[in-house]
């Protein structure tokens, strides 16, 4: 069951049963080729590395034919979308500007589902994220487009957002790298009216009920990059990716937006590194001890834990790879590496790529909604790879996610919130179901003692 508030002024409600029905290759993290590594194994890009940025790679071998899965977002109102009931709005909130007025604190995010326990017996609902990496680059046009897309859908999505995209290039300066030259970034700065875009659209975002994670700075992967970074080097980072955000109106001197509509030291709970690199030192960070969760990593297609520290682990996971022997992580640019090693394929082929890409994330979900019900987690970047295919295969396979019933899409916060509501006897007994594996017994009898 979920409350959820509602994409108008006021509150609504939604409540619904839910329904049975490590080889280094090159600079790419955890990816394969059909031919070579025995076993499965995955591959995680960075979409930088492709664009010609040095970047280090860890592949993730797994034995069999297990599906990585990481944990997703949860989404109120599955097809068809159930009638709301009002309920009372809540207060207003009188804004508090910070610092220089890039920001004020606006109290509570709207449209936010409150979780409740499941019942005895009940069976989990399927939660899906969407999260998008770099979150700012031609924000103008895609930002836009995939917030459309979560309306449609009846959900929310995660934006990590890269701090230097709200940095004008003129003032690149600012930004001293761990361990790079200043005003140094592997990932280059937006045009001014770039960034001018991705501060616009942040804020509707988050007005809207996404997520504004991070994906950090100058993205350095591979040799001297993030995986070498100690825990005091991802502290400056994280801080200086506050700082680009909070104080924007400073460093761009834009005075025809109006404040993004939070507090961004307390908003940022969590985020997701370069390349998938560096996450045992960020986790030991004095910084990352004041967020909830980590999605750096990789996994399989089980209900997701914490780390030792107390943050939720929710990694990315590996997925059916159709026409393949082997499994893919559920990422676009893992996707395109395995289809055309190259942003610019042959066009002649990309529309059978992405019909395959499409697919592959089709296959993820079927295999966790039919069995586990474990959370599926999908990595994106705001990126025209191969002529845009990929975020049109995302866009397609979640259209169709949404046709079956007690699927939610969420964003990490509140996936965390819905897990953080459970009886904890509960999430110990699902994540004892390997991927791909019904409840023996069915769901009654699964958790009905629970």
């Amino acid at each position: 069951m979920w409350i959820r508030a509602g994409r108008s002024s006021s509150m609504t409600t939604w409540h619904e049963t839910v329904i049975p029905a490590r080889s280094r290759i090159r600079s790419f993290a955890g990816i394969r080729s059909e031919t070579g590594m025995a076993g499965v194994a995955a591959m995680a890009i960075s979409r930088r590395a492709l664009l010609g940025a040095a970047m280090g790679a860890t592949a993730a071998a797994l034995a069999g034919c297990a599906a990585k899965l990481p944990a997703t977002h949860p989404v109120a109102g599955a097809s068809p979308v159930k009638s709301p009931t009002p309920t009372p709005a809540p207060p207003v909130v009188a804004a508090r500007l910070i610092g220089d007025g890039s920001t004020r604190d606006t109290g509570p995010q709207p449209h936010q589902p409150r979780p409740q326990r499941l019942a005895p017996g009940e069976e989990p609902p399927q939660f899906v994220v969407l999260s998008w990496d770099g979150a700012g680059e031609t924000a103008a046009q895609l930002f836009s487009r995939f917030r459309g897309l979560a309306r449609e859908l009846n959900g929310s999505m995660t934006f990590f957002l890269s701090g230097i995209y709200t940095l004008p290039e003129r003032h690149r300066m600012l930004y001293k790298p761990p361990r790079h030259q200043v005003g140094a970034s592997a990932i280059g700065y937006l045009s001014g009216q770039s960034v001018h875009a991705t501060i616009e659209q942040v804020g509707i975002a988050w007005r809207e009920g996404h997520e504004i994670g991070t994906h950090f700075n100058g993205h350095f992967c591979g040799p001297g990059g993030v995986s070498q970074w100690s825990p005091a080097d991802w502290d400056s980072e994280i801080d200086q990716a506050i700082e680009m955000v909070s104080k924007w109106r400073t460093n761009t001197g834009y005075t025809d937006l109006p404040p993004l509509p939070f507090d961004y030291p307390k908003e940022l709970i969590g985020g997701r590194t370069p390349c998938l690199e560096g996450q045992a030192n960020l986790l030991t960070a004095h910084r990352v001890q004041q967020w909830r969760y980590d999605s750096s990593g990789t996994g399989t297609q089980t209900w997701p834990s914490t780390f030792q520290n107390g943050l939720w682990n929710l990694p990315l996971p590996q997925i059916p790879f159709p026409g393949h022997s082997f499994e893919v992580i559920a990422m676009d640019d893992n996707m395109m590496f395995n289809q055309s090693r190259t942003p610019n394929g042959d066009p002649g082929k990309r529309t059978t790529w992405q019909q395959q890409a499409r697919d592959a994330f089709l296959a993820g979900f079927q295999r966790a909604y039919t069995t586990n019900r474990a959370p599926l987690i999908i990595g994106n970047h705001f990126e025209r790879w191969n002529a845009g295919i990929y975020m049109d295969a995302v866009a397609d396979a979640a259209r169709q996610m949404a046709q079956h019933d007690a699927v939610r899409f969420v964003s990490f916060r509140q996936l965390i919130e819905w897990l953080d509501a459970q009886d904890t006897t509960v999430l110990d007994r699902l994540r004892t179901l390997p991927v791909g594996k019904k409840p023996a017994g069915g769901w009654a009898e699964f958790l009905g003692t629970a």
